[in-house]
């Protein structure tokens, strides 16, 4: 083994356990890896950035787009409310529902923006019935991660793969490639979960009765905020006159939080919800703020204010224009690590964040505290901002929503014209009428044309961090190829395992791509690997594609380890579960996967020609 070889895999080393610490973002680990390759002499620039020109890149970017047009279209939402209309009969049929349901819309979404959109409305289901969240949560994930292994565009691992055989000469797999084998994984996946999975589930399978919606107060009081609302009213001669609320300091002197200011006049009447921090208050202006007594108190006195009483018209009038949310922190969201304070949360998205609770519990004096993967906010904005948070997908997972929300929720449109773009993108990369990256672009130029969304929402739904993750991992096998550890790695495999065989082979590298991707993830595993299935392919003088598939679905099975897949990380909070319980009810379907992808994937592509 030579010294480049040593800092090759000293690298990798470094960067797996950065990956498993969780304490540094997965894209900034890849520019890590990047950087570390050209500065030690392995790569030059050219050869460690030339990842970021791929077709995948392109490809992974526009369908994230297309994912964003169906969100944002409701054609997911109506599925969804579909599932909590007809699922509601009992455990088995709306985990079967469920299952089926997530599984066809995965195949042409991302599989996290699926499991987003449905943790909601497991949830809903839940709270109005008596079944138990915490049974339902954990196959909906995997559902998602099976969905995967149904078509080409159903996950990175998959393009990845397809990619890495086009780029050595070999025929990329065809749309529909993945489909026989994901089709009987799914229907091993059913039966194992209705049969054996669901009894493996934590927790009873009926729950205690809940009350069929929430209400504000029902989302306020698991927040445990202090008191009530409050108005008051800023007179002419108040200190607070000519103030923003930046410079009144309210909430920093007297935590107390301004949730809207009401403003009458000819010209300038209206409620302004979650108001800026630039925000000028004028003699006569009404406010609504929350707060404990005390505090609400002193800060009355200290600026002169008049409280007044609230009326039930009072509260139908601030219901038409203000709403509240809560909502979790979703794993690969930009605003971990950040504190709410420096978090841009209100200047982005017109929103301020009333409660924050993690681990289920409330945490006070939370403005400072670094956000986490998985905590829940409870926040305030008007109705239109609540709304739009159902599809920031890459940010926040909306897992409550108000009853009072249906009474001014608006309606969806511009739904066929996303299926029609849909059906559009299968049409093309079924019969080939142009190459996948280019039926995706076309397809998300429509998408922006039909007005479906904007070219802003378009660049806003792409998972940057995602991108330069696939990008910068690719030097990593360039550097592997380059300095010859490549040949290395499949000396070692043949030598030791190709002598029983290409079935043998093909079970090595399904254990070795599903051990890899419990520290570096699925994506990163599938972009190391796949070459190296190739090239043990041309050592044993067979076909690739049996072992490429392997690969690529090993690389999807996160079943086990939450971090194998953001469709695991994004259910662990709302469904309370440990570690264990991913391997108690995982590990056996993993396994599963396994022998269903030994026995197939040698008959769908025979070792030779």
């Amino acid at each position: 083994m030579t010294g480049e070889m040593m800092f090759v895999f000293g690298v990798m080393a470094v960067a797996a356990a950065l990956f498993v610490s969780g304490k540094v973002r997965l894209d900034i680990v890849a520019l890590l890896v990047v950087l570390a390759l050209v500065l030690g002499g392995t790569l030059s620039a050219s050869e460690a950035f030339a990842g970021f020109g791929e077709p995948v890149v392109i490809l992974v970017a526009g369908l994230l787009v297309i994912s964003e047009m169906l969100t944002r279209t409701g054609v997911a939402h109506h599925i969804g409310k579909w599932l909590a209309r007809h699922g509601r009969a009992g455990e088995v049929r709306l985990l079967l529902l469920l299952m089926l349901v997530v599984a066809v819309l995965g195949c042409f979404m991302s599989n996290t923006a699926v499991v987003a959109i449905f943790v909601p409305v497991v949830l809903s289901v839940a709270n109005s019935t008596n079944l138990n969240a915490s049974r339902l949560l954990m196959p909906l994930a995997y559902a998602a991660i099976v969905s995967g292994m149904l078509t080409l565009i159903a996950t990175t691992s998959n393009l990845v793969v397809s990619a890495e055989l086009g780029r050595a000469g070999f025929e990329p797999f065809g749309f529909f490639a993945f489909t026989p084998i994901g089709l009987t994984m799914l229907g091993v996946f059913v039966i194992y979960m209705i049969t054996v999975g669901r009894r493996l589930m934590p927790g009873e399978r009926v729950a205690p009765p809940k009350t069929p919606s929430r209400s504000m107060r029902d989302l306020l009081d698991e927040f445990e905020l202090p008191g009530s609302a409050h108005r008051l009213k800023v007179p002419a001669g108040s200190p607070l006159v000519g103030q923003t609320l930046a410079g009144s300091g309210i909430g920093r002197d007297f935590d107390v939080r301004i949730i809207m200011i009401e403003r009458s006049g000819p010209l300038s009447a209206g409620i302004t919800t979650a108001p800026a921090a630039n925000r000028e208050i004028r003699g006569g202006d009404f406010l609504v703020v929350r707060g404990a007594p005390e505090a609400v108190e002193a800060m009355r006195l200290a600026y002169k204010l008049w409280s007044l009483p609230i009326h039930e018209d009072d509260r139908e009038r601030w219901m038409r224009e203000t709403g509240i949310a809560k909502v979790l922190i979703h794993p690969d969201s930009r605003l971990i690590g950040n504190s709410l304070r420096k978090s841009g949360l209100h200047s982005g998205y017109g929103i301020q964040v009333l409660g924050l609770r993690r681990m289920n519990k409330t945490l006070p004096d939370f403005l400072d505290r670094r956000l986490r993967s998985g905590d829940a906010m409870l926040v305030v904005g008007s109705w239109s901002r609540i709304r739009q948070l159902q599809s920031q997908l890459r940010d926040f997972v909306v897992l409550a929503l108000p009853a009072e929300i249906e009474r001014v929720a608006p309606a969806w449109q511009r739904g066929p014209v996303a299926i029609l773009i849909l059906l559009l993108l299968v049409t093309l990369a079924v019969f080939k009428l142009v190459p996948m990256v280019i039926a995706v672009v076309v397809c998300a130029l429509l998408a922006v044309a039909t007005r479906c969304l904007t070219m802003e929402q378009a660049y806003g739904s792409i998972h940057w961090n995602t991108v330069v993750l696939i990008a910068g991992m690719m030097s990593v096998a360039a550097a592997i190829t380059k300095t010859g550890a490549m040949e290395l790695i499949v000396g070692q495999l043949v030598g030791g395992i190709g002598s029983a065989g290409p079935h043998a082979m093909l079970a090595a590298l399904f254990i070795l791509t599903t051990a890899l991707s419990m520290v570096l993830s699925g994506t990163p595993a599938a972009i190391l690997l796949a070459p190296v299935a190739i090239r043990a392919a041309a050592a044993l003088d067979v076909t690739p594609h049996a072992f490429g598939l392997a690969v690529a679905i090993a690389a999807s099975a996160g079943f086990v380890m939450p971090v194998s897949s953001s469709s695991v990380m994004l259910v662990m909070g709302p469904g309370k579960y440990r570690l264990r319980d991913f391997f108690k009810v995982g590990f056996p379907l993993l396994v599963l996967t396994g022998v269903v992808t030994i026995v197939l994937a040698p008959r769908l592509f025979p070792f030779t020609p």
